[in-house]
């Protein structure tokens, strides 16, 4: 693998994104329809707004869940809650000529497995540890980490 190359080669650019005023429904449904873990929160013009993790999402379910009296107040509470509440605003980002040794390094030294990937303000992708896995074992050549 060699880690000096950009993470534009890498990243996930076809995204499934919501806008800050998405239920917890539909998030709930994109997250069952689909394999992924991570949701970018964008605006109309594709500026990142935030990001939500399944994990993150499931976690919100659960303490509700505790602090409700049953299913149909829960059921309640996922008609208020929308993608802005749920979100971690203003993730730490990369842009598309930054390297995959970057990426590795910052997900080696945190505990988030996706990065968004920004270009003039705008949401290009998203690198994942799983891109960087299948891109390691995906190449011909194994280099050493220096």
């Amino acid at each position: 693998m060699n880690p000096n190359r950009p993470i534009s080669e890498v990243m996930t650019s076809k995204l499934i994104t919501v806008g800050p005023a998405a239920s917890a429904h539909h998030i709930k449904a994109i997250f069952d329809q689909n394999e992924f873990h991570h949701l970018p929160v964008v605006e109309s013009n594709d500026k990142l707004l935030g990001i939500i993790s399944k994990q993150d999402f499931y976690k919100v379910a659960y303490v509700l869940s505790l602090q409700t009296t049953g299913r149909t107040w829960s059921e309640k509470e996922y008609e208020v809650l929308r993608a802005k509440d749920l979100m971690t605003e203003h993730p730490l980002s990369l842009e598309p000529e930054d390297t995959i040794g970057l990426a590795a390094d910052i997900f080696l030294a945190n505990q988030f497995h996706a990065i968004p990937v920004i270009e003039a303000e705008r949401l290009i992708g998203l690198v994942t540890t799983h891109d960087l896995l299948l891109y390691s074992f995906n190449s011909p050549i194994v280099e050493e980490w220096p």
